[in-house]
């Protein structure tokens, strides 16, 4: 992985400590995508299933670490029935299609979100594909799927008041290191760069505490036209970011606040 890592910053003419390790994405635009052609918002959400399985894979040749993508938020069970059914059913299609690109690649599906509230076919599909890759050494493949951010802080906070409770954690163990091994991202590194399609500026209740110091960059194109090159410009432009922390840049050394 690091291998690759190294080849992609060279070919793009940065440094490999430029490159970003970690990369979230909020993949909007697949109706828009639909709506400009004509076609129904169900081929949108195809099209963007096209597209997750191609910038994946692209990330795994990149080098990239961790990608974590937001499918399908807590929010998104507003929509019309209709196209619920049908995303749920593309979720279940997908699951099985990946896999075998996902052992080819060597990369690893972990779900972020509850899985409860999700139809039987998806929860099983779902559960079969991270048990398939479980063993698998190579990217991370994060999958947002019934995921929202606040929900996640709120059962994390539960699940530590249990633990308190039953005397398994004492006040002073809560720190940020305690709070973010109980979220959904656990043994996850937070990304270093945040994407998000379809010039939406906002984060839309997507990790809420794993992005505070991550770079942010969006893009005009629609999720389901991103390409290879959408990609490599949103490096790019990351390799620019000098990321602070909250310090302060002193030439090329940082200090404290």
């Amino acid at each position: 992985m690091k291998n690759k890592l190294t080849q992609t910053a060279s070919r793009l003419g940065i440094k490999p400590e430029e490159m970003p390790r970690r990369i979230a994405i909020i993949m909007d635009g697949n109706g828009r995508w639909a709506k400009k052609r004509g076609l129904p918002r169900s081929e949108g959400h195809r099209q963007g299933a096209v597209a997750a399985e191609k910038i994946s894979h692209l990330c795994v040749e990149f080098g990239i670490e961790a990608l974590t993508l937001y499918s399908f938020s807590m929010e998104n069970w507003k929509r019309p029935m209709e196209e619920v059914n049908a995303l749920m059913s593309l979720y279940a299609e997908y699951l099985v299609k990946m896999r075998p690109k996902l052992m080819e690649d060597n990369a690893k599906l972990v779900h972020l979100g509850r899985i409860g509230p999700l139809p039987k076919e998806v929860k099983t599909e779902l559960l079969k594909t991270i048990e398939l890759t479980s063993k698998n050494t190579g990217m991370i493949f994060a999958l947002a799927l019934n995921y929202g951010g606040r929900a996640e802080i709120i059962d994390a906070t539960k699940e530590i008041a249990r633990k308190h409770k039953a005397g398994q954690i004492q006040l002073d163990d809560i720190d940020e290191n305690c709070i973010s091994s109980h979220l959904c991202t656990a043994g996850i590194p937070d990304p270093d760069l945040l994407i998000r399609t379809a010039n939406e500026l906002r984060v839309s209740n997507f990790l809420l505490w794993q992005i505070s110091y991550s770079e942010f960059y969006v893009t005009e194109t629609l999720w389901p036209d991103l390409e290879q090159s959408d990609l490599e410009k949103a490096i790019l432009a990351y390799a620019k970011r000098t990321r602070r922390f909250g310090a302060v840049v002193d030439g090329d050394k940082l200090l404290g606040h």
